[in-house]
């Protein structure tokens, strides 16, 4: 009689009712199915997340190009000096490292530079693999796009991937 005491103690309700709730398999199955789910899903996320910090990249590359129009209406060249063009070598939420260069090809700056972005070290987008070099070339009033993950030189074209919006 004590030990049906005891259980009834532990189990209130009538005799035979079931109490609610989760077994410990219950639980992690649950866990397991949400871990995988998160395994899953998490490196989509930091992709579309690079994705979307690419726009700081271009935005600073557009702020050149215009800084540089600026200083072409009043000198006979295009500047490589970002003091010059009053432009920070940094993009505006810090994700980018912004260079300009006279054309590789050997234009003169009087028609022609190229405007860099490079992911900076410490932030996520020095991890993106597709991107991490975003690049614009002004020659002769043509402009054109490229980028890459970590290459020596850029394959400029009139659209590129990592310009798409």
């Amino acid at each position: 009689m004590p030990h049906e005491r005891c259980r009834t103690a532990r189990r209130p309700g009538p005799p035979g009712h079931r109490v609610a709730g989760f077994t410990l398999i219950e639980l992690m199955i649950a866990i397991a199915v949400v871990a995988l789910l998160g395994a899953l899903a998490y490196p989509s996320f930091l992709d579309a997340v690079r994705k979307s910090r690419r726009a700081d990249g271009m935005g600073a590359l557009a702020a050149v190009q215009q800084a540089q129009e600026r200083w072409r209406n009043n000198n006979a060249n295009y500047s490589t000096s970002l003091a010059d063009l009053n432009v920070p070598s940094s993009s505006s939420n810090g994700y980018y490292t912004i260079s300009v260069t006279a054309e590789p090809g050997g234009r003169p700056l009087a028609v022609a530079y190229v405007a860099t972005a490079v992911g900076k070290a410490g932030t996520s987008q020095e991890n993106d693999k597709a991107c991490r070099k975003l690049s614009v070339k002004l020659d002769q009033g043509s402009l054109s796009y490229a980028g890459c993950g970590n290459c020596a030189e850029f394959s400029y074209a009139a659209t590129h991937a990592c310009w798409a919006r």
